[in-house]
């Protein structure tokens, strides 16, 4: 009979599984930190990472057709070295209630995948949204009863392909091999860059596109739903490259009958998308792509791997 007093051995690999939550959960709460620390406005730069901040002026039109012109802010993260590394532009989505909540989008957990796969990171934070100011709002797409949602992914796709031309004057990237990966309304801008076809893309990636959506008001109810449907054929008709979409089936902006519809569409058109329906993650699954990490990199990275993105750090 084992003595009470001793203490109980634990199996290595459990030791070893412990270790490695651990220290999973302190790089996570790091970069917590260092999130709050960018709304704060004490931002302490990811040096390991290259970071970097510059700021470029776009001219857009709103859904009025009023000219808009205002500056795009751009996070840079790269791999150490001097490249030629692909280029990675990572697009933001849209707050329902807050659109000043982040000064400066970063994204610094899902940058940190990207730079150790071998690409250039650049993250724009676009007109109407952080320390920049929220108005004027090119991205405004009317009252939920009478959406327009063509001039949203004109004026962000054309802020995107800014960024993008921005992107290609840097000496350390191939401007010859380009992603565009977004989340929600970034999503659904990065579809519409794609339908763009600029040069140098080879692929792109729609974290739970779409736009429209209000949880606390409509779960899972975009407004005027259609017309989105009606975009990503539109979208789809144009887009050249393969995609990857990835969606949950608890998501609260954007139901799954809504984001199968909008894949339909878009594949009837022509458009080639990969669509991955996730089970529920959390208790929104329109989150995952800031915390599910996990869950999502080894999807994306079987798509880098196919789309010829094969080089990691």
């Amino acid at each position: 009979m084992r003595n009470p007093f001793l203490p109980v051995r634990m199996p290595v690999l459990v030791l070893l599984t412990l270790f490695s939550l651990m220290a999973q959960a302190r790089t996570l709460q790091e970069e917590k930190q260092a999130e709050e620390q960018a709304n704060a406005g004490t931002v302490k730069l990811a040096t390991e990472l290259h970071e970097s901040v510059t700021a470029i002026t776009v001219a857009v039109k709103d859904l009025y057709g009023r000219d808009i012109k205002g500056e795009v802010v751009i996070t840079q993260f790269k791999p150490d070295g001097d490249g030629p590394f692909p280029i990675l532009i990572l697009n933001h989505g849209r707050s329902a209630t807050n659109r000043a909540a982040s000064p400066r989008f970063r994204f610094t957990q899902q940058a940190r995948y990207f730079v150790k796969r071998g690409f250039a990171v650049f993250v724009p934070t676009r007109i109407g949204y952080g320390e920049k100011g929220t108005t004027p709002d090119p991205e405004e797409s009317g009252s939920c009863n009478n959406k327009n949602y063509a001039p949203m992914a004109d004026a962000a796709s054309k802020e995107i392909l800014a960024v993008l031309e921005y992107a290609k004057t840097q000496a350390y990237v191939d401007a010859s091999r380009v992603l565009v990966v977004g989340q929600s309304v970034g999503g659904y801008s990065t579809v519409a860059v794609a339908a763009k076809n600029p040069s140098g893309l080879v692929a792109a990636i729609n974290f739970a596109g779409g736009s429209g959506g209000n949880p606390a008001e409509r779960p899972g109810e975009p407004c005027q739903a259609y017309k989105l449907e009606k975009m990503y054929g539109e979208f789809g008709a144009g887009v050249k490259v393969p995609m990857l979409w990835i969606y949950t089936e608890n998501d609260q902006y954007f139901a799954p009958k809504h984001s199968q519809e909008w894949h339909a569409a878009f594949v009837k058109a022509g458009g080639k998308a990969e669509f991955k329906l996730l089970p529920p993650f959390a208790k929104d699954g329109h989150t995952l792509f800031a915390s599910g990490s996990k869950i999502w990199e080894p999807l994306v990275s079987e798509f880098l791997e196919a789309n010829g993105f094969t080089k990691t750090r």
